[in-house]
């Protein structure tokens, strides 16, 4: 059975927060817009953006944050 999304979400942000960062999603609901869907981890001592700000805010994907913490 696959791991829904927002269930793969939810133990991704427990994971990052054991880890003293923050997951977030990107708030847009325009599904044209490039950040559409997008995360960033960030530090939440620093508050710094750590994965998902490139080239554009939230542009990390949960399978970039997850491969990310897992390393």
């Amino acid at each position: 059975m696959a791991e829904t999304d927002k269930v793969k979400e939810n133990r991704v942000r427990r994971v990052a927060e054991r880890r003293g960062m923050r997951l977030e999603k990107s708030r847009r609901r325009d599904p044209k817009a490039i950040d559409f869907g997008g995360y960033m981890l960030i530090d939440a001592a620093t508050n710094t953006v750590i994965l998902g700000s490139t080239s554009y805010a939230y542009s990390a994907s949960l399978d970039d944050i997850e491969e990310f913490l897992n390393a």
